[in-house]
């Protein structure tokens, strides 16, 4: 009999370790169910934030210190999630490592120009957009391209990992693509006559075209040929993230502060702040 009850009581000790690593799989340590763990390392002060750091009114690294329009989201994203935007820290990215290091935990969000696509989708989450570009062409200003078309035989330069890059190889292969890992790098070669062009989003051309050192000296084509809505990138499985993030640019747009951090970076360039259109903002598939 006692050996009956010795083991009746060892089968529920099993059961009750078995359903307490199930709960343990389930949720992140210190996160109450259902919230993001967005909302503990903003109170924590330990957001990591992916960001460009070569194009200037958007993510511009000096020294120490980022600025642009991609880093007064992130301030409003930290803000919103209850945290002091004072204490972000901002990750260096490339196109090419954006999805591995939000997969990784090196940084928590990525705000980096950051295209919404499908093949992306299927790695990270997606809030957004909250900004809708264009591809366009850096050029010359002497330069005889008008649009993509005249792009056959032309060296055109774009990053490694980035849609612009994938569009100019299946839409436009007579074009001879060079690629760089920084859009920088593409527009010293523009500078110096290794290449004819160079292709990303329109407001990104528009930032280096408007640097004191290139004054004069090269043109935006004008003609968009593609519609570009970036995103902000987390965790695929961070539903509850990517749908407060989205409450956060609602009301970023209701109270003003995302007009107010255009005004102070791109807006700079006269170019009036878009719209953001709150009704087009992902649903946040998890």
């Amino acid at each position: 009999m006692r050996m009956k009850r010795l083991a009746a009581v060892a089968a529920v000790a099993v059961l009750a370790l078995g359903v307490a690593a199930c709960g343990s799989e389930s949720e992140t340590p210190g996160t109450p169910s259902g919230e993001s763990p967005l909302v503990g390392k903003a109170t924590a002060g330990t957001l990591k934030f992916g960001v460009k750091a070569d194009q200037p009114g958007l993510g511009l690294q000096t020294g120490s210190t980022y600025e642009g329009f991609d880093i007064e989201i992130a301030k409003i994203i930290a803000k919103g999630l209850g945290g002091d935007p004072a204490k972000n820290t901002y990750v260096t990215t490339v196109s090419a490592n954006r999805e591995p290091f939000i997969q990784s935990g090196q940084v928590d969000i990525v705000v980096a120009t950051y295209t919404i696509n499908d093949d992306r989708k299927k790695k990270v989450n997606f809030a957004g957009p909250y900004y809708t570009a264009g591809q366009d062409l850096l050029v010359p200003t002497a330069s005889a391209i008008t649009g993509p078309d005249d792009l056959a035989g032309k060296k055109v330069c774009s990053v490694a990992g980035s849609t612009p890059a994938k569009r100019i190889k299946e839409k436009y292969p007579q074009a001879q693509l060079q690629e760089f890992d920084a859009y920088s790098k593409c527009v010293e070669a523009l500078a110096n006559g290794t290449v004819d062009a160079v292709t990303t989003d329109d407001i990104i051309l528009a930032g280096y075209a408007s640097q004191a050192q290139y004054a004069g000296k090269f043109k935006v084509v004008g003609k968009p040929f593609s519609s570009e809505p970036y995103g902000i990138g987390l965790k695929l499985e961070d539903k509850a993230g990517c749908t407060k993030i989205n409450d956060i640019l609602k009301a970023s747009v209701a109270d003003g502060s995302y007009k107010a951090a255009w005004d102070a970076t791109l807006g700079k360039s006269g170019t009036p702040a878009p719209t953001l259109d709150v009704s087009k903002l992902t649903n946040c598939p998890a």
